[in-house]
């Protein structure tokens, strides 16, 4: 494992501020292949996705040390690029409140955050496949999934390599070319974005699921050596598919099922309280046969707040 400093700023009130970056090489004696980079935590409070990639770093360290890191492969892990606003608790930038992964590809002369990003996009640019640990813009619970931006260069046979339950494809939004993955992708990078279901919490049973189907992608792609599980067949979902449930109410939110969890039409998802006088004010049914994707975390639900979203059963 070699260490190199990819962006350094410095700082009028803290230390030096560093985005450190860490290479993982095969053995072989042939120019450096720019296989695999791996991004971490870009937010302040993506403390889960920050774990996922310390243990990932654990994991590839063992594996370069008994030389499973094949031929002239290399592999980039770049862990954080906020650890200022982790270290204060805040989301995005300290000083502006302004998101990183809303600046690609950036500006070396322009405000912090965007000289990160241009710094950080200059560095992993050329690498075959990118991926990226990211947090929900949904405060909620869902299934672990990969997703993809369709842009017309995405592939989703390759993203079902890492063995999740489901990719996802998501249309574009206006702010997505000033992401990163957007912005792999239109340089020839295979871009994957990670979710799992937490961001300021560590859940380790989908923090290990995550850094085996990473191990588990680079196998199949010829950068490692490892013995992994198959994983799951997984399931090709366009994000327009899934079906939005909506809250009648505001109030309390009494959540009856989990994510996961196969509904039929009718069956009843959640009761809303009266937060003074605790009676049930309204429930919330489900409006098609399907498989529950995505549930609201929250003890208080606002009116016409998306309680749940489904992934509809197609009967035959």
């Amino acid at each position: 494992m070699k260490k190199e400093v990819i962006y350094s700023m410095d700082s009028g009130f803290r230390e030096e501020f560093h985005v450190d970056g860490f290479l993982f090489s095969g053995k072989g004696s042939g120019k450096k292949e720019k296989s695999a980079c791996i991004i971490g935590s870009m937010r302040g409070n993506e403390y889960q996705q920050l774990y996922i990639c310390a243990m990932l770093m654990n994991r590839l360290a063992e594996l370069e040390e008994r030389g499973a890191i094949i031929g002239d492969n290399q592999i980039l892990v770049i862990p954080s690029l906020n650890n200022v606003s982790m270290n204060v608790d805040r989301r995005f930038w300290t000083s502006d409140n302004t998101d990183i992964n809303r600046q690609f590809p950036g500006n070396a002369h322009g405000e912090p955050t965007s000289r990160i990003a241009s710094a950080v996009m200059k560095a992993v640019d050329g690498y075959r496949y990118g991926i990226q640990f990211a947090s929900f813009y949904k405060d909620g619970e869902f299934i672990s999934h990969v997703r993809m931006q369709d842009t017309g260069k995405e592939s989703t046979s390759l993203a079902s390599l890492f063995g999740l339950p489901y990719v996802v494809v998501a249309k574009q939004r206006s702010f997505d070319s000033k992401t990163l993955n957007y912005n792999w992708q239109i340089r020839g990078t295979q871009a994957f974005s990670l979710y799992t279901s937490n961001t300021e919490n560590v859940d380790e049973a989908q923090a290990r699921q995550a850094v085996s189907a990473v191990l588990r992608f680079l196998t199949r792609m010829g950068i490692l050596r490892y013995n992994c599980h198959n994983g799951y067949i997984a399931s090709i979902l366009e994000e327009s598919e899934l079906v939005p449930v909506k809250s009648s109410s505001a109030g309390f939110f009494r959540k009856l099922v989990h994510v996961n969890d196969e509904v039929k039409r009718g069956d009843r998802l959640a009761q809303i309280i009266d937060p003074y006088l605790g009676n049930t004010i309204s429930e919330i049914y489900a409006p098609v046969d399907g498989i529950l994707f995505y549930s609201e975390r929250k003890p208080i639900i606002l009116q016409n707040s998306i309680a749940f979203q489904i992934i509809k059963k197609l009967h035959e």
